[in-house]
């Protein structure tokens, strides 16, 4: 595996260790006489450390971006740049070599949207309203709401305190700054849902502690948090590196890439009913910010795949499609506990085709062979929210993909 560690620096720490520090100075002053020594020349060039200094070494991983500032450090080329264990500057933005990273943060940034400005009197009379709703559909906002409120935060979390420090691309990190902001948004517009329905907040906040279907994701995907998120974990070795490829895939693929369908299909499908068509619009909003979320995320592994194979073994790939497999059964249950009947059209049984039809996608985008053969897409219209660049929504009140107005294009 490659990394941009300093060999000269790494050299006299070691030799300083069972030398006096003047001669592993001298030694080292030595192998760079004449001109710079690039770090892969330096690699090959520096000659076999004592076998006691060896012993004493520390791994080598990712700069975090928080080491002391060197002065007169050489300028940074695109050629320095790595998805994980960059040995060069990572406050530098610029040069990209992701510029794809770089156009997904615009993208992102121009999709801005705040939750105040969707109108919720509509939802607001249905609800209070005896008779405007079932119970089964009552379960369902209530259990989506219940699930969304806090699931949006366990990735926040999972991005501010343990996936941002291992990324080790400035680009890309730039992209997760607002991913990480627009989880914020997405609780904030649960917050508003609940506060605009006069639902119990405690009840909602809590669902993940008191329903068995929502805690079981919340859990699985906290497994993978506490992962990444352990202070003495590091990246640069090849079990370390490939835990950290599990667990991206886990939360892009898996916990963003299958367990917030069932939630978007049941909400969209009461807003094409022209019902809870406020809440149905947070939504919409929503899955479009979390499908840039995932694609991002698939993106990331990709790279990493590209740039460390040996990391892709067989028996890693099997794990990913176990990890996938599971993920499905757990969704399933969670669709079977918010419909136990059949409501708005929809059915459990058609929910475990779609998650079937869903894992083959996410199979296909990184690379694994589809698990469910012959499974097809029960709610083609999802499709069409998800994939068209831009469409009036089907509730008839704006433009669901619009631009700030400082890149609004009057053409």
């Amino acid at each position: 595996m490659l990394n941009w560690e300093d060999p000269i620096n790494a050299l006299k720490s070691k030799l300083s260790s069972v030398f006096h520090p003047q001669v592993a100075a001298d030694v080292a002053t030595a192998l760079t006489a004449g001109d710079a020594v690039s770090p892969t020349r330096a690699r090959t060039e520096v000659p076999p450390v004592p076998e006691q200094a060896a012993a004493t070494s520390t791994e080598v991983h990712g700069l975090t971006g928080l080491e002391e500032v060197e002065f007169g450090a050489h300028r940074l080329s695109v050629d320095d740049k790595r998805m994980i264990n960059c040995r060069a500057d990572v406050n530098q933005l610029v040069p990209f070599k992701y510029q794809w990273a770089w156009q997904k943060y615009l993208d992102a940034c121009c999709n801005h949207w705040m939750p105040q400005e969707i109108n919720m009197n509509a939802d607001i009379a249905l609800w209070k309203d005896p008779n405007g709703l079932t119970e089964d559909e009552r379960l369902i906002v209530k259990r989506n709401l219940g699930f969304f409120s806090t699931a949006d935060s366990l990735v926040a979390n999972n991005l501010v305190l343990a996936v941002y420090r291992h990324i080790t691309n400035p680009e890309c990190r730039q992209y997760l700054l607002r991913q990480a902001f627009e989880e914020a948004l997405h609780t904030h517009a649960y917050q508003y849902c609940v506060e605009s329905l006069a639902l119990d907040e405690a009840e909602v906040f809590n669902t993940y502690r008191e329903i068995s279907s929502v805690h079981d994701k919340a859990s699985w995907a906290m497994r993978f948090t506490d992962s990444l998120g352990d202070p003495n974990f590091h990246t640069g070795t090849h079990a370390a590196d490939q835990r950290l490829l599990r667990d991206l895939i886990a939360f892009y693929v898996v916990f963003e890439g299958i367990f917030f369908y069932v939630g978007f299909v049941q909400v969209l499908s009461m807003g094409r009913r022209n019902k809870m068509t406020g809440v149905a619009e947070q939504f919409q909003y929503i899955m479009r910010d979390e499908s840039m979320h995932m694609n991002f995320g698939i993106d990331v592994i990709n790279q990493i795949k590209i740039e460390n194979p040996q990391l892709w073994t067989a028996e890693f790939r099997n794990e990913m499609l176990d990890l996938i497999r599971e993920g499905v059964e757990l969704e399933v249950r969670y669709a079977r506990d918010t419909m136990p009947r059949g409501v708005l059209g929809l059915n459990a049984g058609m929910f475990e085709e779609y998650l079937h039809f869903i894992a083959n996608r996410r199979c296909a985008q990184i690379g694994l062979p589809e698990q469910y053969p012959g499974a097809t897409n029960p709610f083609p219209w999802m499709s069409e929210l998800i994939d068209l660049k831009k469409e009036k929504n089907f509730f008839e009140t704006r433009v669901t993909e619009y631009q700030t107005g400082g890149a609004l294009s009057w053409d």
